[in-house]
């Protein structure tokens, strides 16, 4: 009895082991089962995709770059095709003999050679390694005819960044070059879009507008194998060019200015009195940005950093000049909107004056005798421009200029390069030179010397202000998705709807006519400082104001002496300046001149302002006609 019971125990143990392990087999295979499931039906897609990422590989091209136009719709910064040439190494039989046959027919340097061989050392066999970016057509046709002979060797063509106008528009473009590490990081589009040989702007517009210029990538999308080589091209999908910019310059008035600055150091610009539209903006000397796009050779970096005359500096913007004369329109609306003076008052010029023992000379030795305003400002005479200025004070000015511009950026939203200049007052003394302010000094403010600072943008946006009748304008060079036409321009400036009555600079209308016809007499009647310049035809007819601004104190020898320009040093010539606006009848634009070390602005800067003149009102109703002209702008 008792081993009857022993053995239904243990058949129930071993049916117990059994179903646990049955039931155990059963609980994994479902495991498996339902693994199997999720991975080939629910997770198909991500797997997939991971096995087609270690199969596929995308490569991107760099972007093609928007083009920059005129205002009449000429190409002043576009691409064109270039031919480059490229090695695959692991293509090439024998790469010693191969650059070898290159280094004949290309012309090759060894400092080129080491080069490709670092490089070679430093890729994957089957990257390309870039030989020049840039072959001359005739280099190009001579490595075709020689590739049965050239194994590894690839011709391409591809586009690149290319200015036809070269030097003329260097200042307001600037250029493109390859961007370094932290100009990659500082820009999120830029960085997004990044593959090596890409060229982002450095300077300018091309810089300033690179988010609008810089294009999407081409994408190319290739088999490779587990090595990482490209075994066959599957896809290409093609890149969108960057959007084209439309600026408010005229290439041909460009043109004319850095002909007439042809040899000189200065600026000039030129301004829409009404709508702000920089129609030119040129600064001398210039270079060819050109030079850039591959690479400046040593050689032409030295001759353009050690050019005298500082072709980098953007004289328009960063230059900062003491105006001299040219301020003079300023002082005297000044003066007359403060009710310190009136057309009837006179100041008796004997060619200096005294004051707490310091003597203040008149640019005419003898002086000229009785002034009133009109005949002051037409003979530039400096000692009714002390006197006025003692009346006025230095603070009473400095409000007045700066409603016009004076002190400030221009277009600093479109270049960072640009410098606010200083129109200076009692409080900024105080505060920046911790030292009170002296009489002496409003004396020369008056006249446009001591700490008075300014750019010859500000000089011409000055200008603008009083030609169009003393009403605020906002400049720009590029062209507004919806321009104003001249007559919602003169609403917006009277007040209208457009923008309101903030845009009056004066208080009393009276006193900017007094002034504008101060500047007229001061170039179109007898002993006008500018009256050799001006042009009696009223089409062409225009107001303007001549400066001449020390560049050193002038010793007493050196008055005595009385020398000619030639005599002085060149670098202690004064600069020469000029500021203009017409037609006077009916004016439409302003211009400001400067020619560094020039002399008197009445023998170096007015006499170019006649001949650009013509040329500006002549191209006046061609303006006219292109203002609907329709572009992607930003």
């Amino acid at each position: 009895m008792i081993k009857s019971n022993s053995g239904i125990r243990k058949t129930d143990v071993i049916n117990r082991r059994m179903f646990i392990i049955g039931a155990a087999k059963v609980i994994i295979f479902a495991g498996i089962v339902a693994r199997l499931f999720s991975l080939q039906i629910n997770e198909n897609k991500k797997y997939l995709t991971l096995s087609d990422k270690n199969r596929i590989r995308e490569w991107k091209l760099p972007p093609t770059r928007g083009n920059i136009v005129d205002y009449f719709g000429n190409i002043i910064a576009g691409n064109l095709k270039v031919y480059q040439l490229h090695i695959i190494p692991e293509q090439v039989e024998n790469f010693n003999y191969l650059l070898l046959r290159l280094k004949n027919l290309l012309d090759l340097s060894e400092k080129k050679i080491t080069k490709i061989k670092k490089l070679k050392s430093e890729l994957k066999p089957w990257d390309s390694i870039i030989v020049s970016e840039n072959l001359t057509w005739s280099q190009f046709v001579k490595i075709n005819n020689y590739l049965y002979d050239l194994v590894g060797v690839k011709p391409v063509m591809t586009i690149s960044r290319n200015y036809p106008f070269k030097d003329v528009y260097t200042h307001v473009l600037g250029y493109v070059s390859q961007p370094n590490e932290e100009e990659i990081l500082a820009n999120e589009t830029v960085q997004e879009r990044f593959v090596p040989g890409m060229k982002i702007g450095k300077l300018g517009l091309e810089k300033r507008l690179e988010n609008h210029l810089i294009g999407t990538n081409a994408i190319q999308r290739y088999e490779v194998n587990a090595y990482g080589k490209r075994i066959n091209q599957l896809e290409h999908q093609k890149g969108k060019q960057g959007s084209k910019i439309r600026l408010t310059v005229d290439t041909e008035v460009q043109k004319a200015c850095g002909e007439l600055l042809k040899g000189k150091a200065g600026s000039i610009s030129v301004m829409d009195i009404y709508t702000g539209d920089i129609i030119a903006m040129y600064s001398s000397p210039s270079y060819d940005p050109n030079l850039f796009l591959f690479g400046i050779s040593q050689d032409e970096w030295q001759l353009i950093r050690n050019n005298p005359l500082k072709p980098l500096i953007n004289k328009t913007l960063s230059g900062l000049y003491s105006p001299g004369s040219t301020i003079k329109p300023i002082v005297a609306l000044s003066a007359l909107e403060n009710n310190v003076i009136d057309t009837k008052f006179k100041v008796k010029c004997t060619g200096k004056i005294e004051l707490y023992g310091q003597t203040f000379h008149c640019w005419k030795e003898k002086g000229h005798g009785w002034v009133s305003l009109k005949n002051a400002m037409k003979q530039s005479c400096d000692t009714y421009f002390y006197e006025v200025a003692r009346l006025l004070g230095v603070d009473r000015l400095n409000i007045t200029a700066e409603k016009f511009g004076l002190g400030k950026k221009v277009l600093g939203e479109y270049f960072e390069n640009e410098k606010k200049g200083l129109f200076p007052s009692t409080k900024w003394k105080k505060n920046n030179l911790d030292r009170g302010w002296v009489l002496g000094e409003t004396l020369i403010t008056g006249i446009g010397q001591g700490y008075i600072q300014s750019t010859p943008l500000q000089l011409c946006m000055m200008t603008a202000q009083i030609a169009n009748g003393g009403y605020a304008i906002k400049p720009k060079i590029v062209v507004d998705n919806n321009p104003m036409t001249l007559e919602e321009a003169k609403i917006s400036m009277l007040g209208g709807e457009l923008h309101g009555s903030d845009k009056k600079l004066f208080k009393n209308k009276k006193n900017i006519k007094i002034v504008q016809e101060a500047i007229f007499s001061s170039t179109n009647e007898r002993f006008g400082t500018s009256y050799r310049s001006r042009i009696d035809d009223p089409k062409y007819q225009f107001a303007g104001k001549t400066g001449t601004a020390q560049v050193k104190r002038i010793s007493k020898r050196e008055r005595e002496l009385d020398l000619e320009l030639e005599q002085i040093p060149y670098k202690d010539r004064d600069h020469a300046l000029y500021v203009a606006y017409g037609p006077y009848i009916n004016p439409r634009y302003a211009l400001s001149i400067i020619v560094e070390h020039g002399g008197s602005g009445s023998k170096a800067a007015a006499p170019i302002a006649k001949k650009l003149f013509k040329l500006i009102i002549d191209r006046h109703e061609l303006r006219k006609k292109q203002s609907n002209f329709e572009e992607i702008s930003i």
